[in-house]
């Protein structure tokens, strides 16, 4: 268990890289990012697969296509979208504190699957995570009205981070419960035709948004107007590398070893890194609230493992 605990941490640091990437490609709209990040990510996903994909290809099952197109959806494409699209509304804090209440949604969606802690043995933790969460978005709210941005604007930004949220939240809980019922692909594996059906629906949504939106896309391509295409693809092969393949991998490792309800706790630490690498992008300090947020955000999570850990000791081989 401890294992999959350091890999769901891991898995985290990778994943908060995807919250910046937005600020350094504003110039570019959340499909464009969608497209670029997971037709890298297929790209790569093909290269690691190609000498055993005839052998993969053949092991597939009806179920495993379904679950592919599902996965690559929810927790890919549709997620990545929303999420760009409430960095550019509403801003890095929020969406990344939206999304931050992952863990309280995936323990309640998971909290009756074999294996997974009682709830009444999670609640003060989970009463920790919850102040934490408070305390960030009251420092975000707090310092919102001098930002400058329309109310509508930073509403509709909130409603995209919301939806990002419940695609991932599902995601998480049908993945773990996914990999668990079928074990005839190892965790690399299944990362591969996860990345690799991604890519192929990344490629086909590619293929319509040009063909609707061909004008805008060459027109606006010049570097007066800050479409950077080196910097995209420098950014999207990035993420794709670190957050999709290596990110995904890991997580897979840490949902096979873990509970559901762990594993809900351990998506806090994407909202984690996601803050520390908004501050050092800003270059600037964490306020007392964010500190705050950030002990009890800690503090709740490593007492959720605590009590994984013994509930895991007691439980008879």
């Amino acid at each position: 268990m401890w294992n999959g605990v350091l890999c769901g941490l891991a898995a985290g640091a990778m994943w908060g890289m995807v919250f910046i990437a937005p600020e350094w490609l504003s110039a570019f709209s959340p499909v464009e990012l969608a497209v670029g990040r997971y037709t890298a990510y297929g790209a790569m996903a093909l290269g690691l697969m190609a000498p055993r994909l005839g052998g993969l290809l053949r092991r597939l099952e009806r179920s495993d296509f379904a679950a592919m197109l599902r996965h690559a959806l929810a927790g890919n494409i549709v997620y990545y979208m929303l999420l760009v699209l409430g960095v550019k509304l509403a801003g890095v804090a929020p969406t990344s504190l939206i999304i931050g209440v992952l863990p309280i949604v995936v323990t309640l969606m998971g909290h009756k699957d074999h294996g997974s802690v009682p709830l009444r043995q999670l609640a003060l933790p989970l009463l920790v995570v919850g102040a934490g969460i408070a305390c960030i978005n009251i420092d975000t709210f707090m310092h919102a009205a001098g930002s400058g941005k329309p109310l509508g604007m930073t509403l509709v930004g909130v409603l995209c981070a919301t939806g990002a949220l419940l695609c991932w939240s599902w995601y998480a809980v049908d993945n773990a419960r996914y990999l668990k019922r079928n074990p005839h692909f190892s965790s690399a594996e299944w990362s591969a035709l996860y990345g690799l059906s991604t890519g192929v629906i990344a490629l086909l949504i590619g293929g319509a948004a040009f063909a609707v939106w061909h004008a805008d896309i060459t027109g606006t391509a010049g570097a007066a107007s800050g479409r950077d295409w080196g910097l995209f693809w420098t950014v999207n092969v990035l993420l794709a590398l670190c957050a999709s393949v290596i990110g995904n991998q890991l997580w897979n490792i840490a949902s096979r070893r873990v509970p559901v309800t762990l594993s809900g706790q351990l998506i806090l630490f994407e909202t984690l890194f996601a803050l520390l690498y908004g501050f050092v992008y800003k270059q600037a300090w964490p306020r007392p609230l964010e500190w705050a947020a950030i002990v009890l955000l800690v503090t709740g999570v490593a007492w959720s493992v605590r009590v994984h850990a013994l509930e895991d000791e007691l439980t008879p081989a």
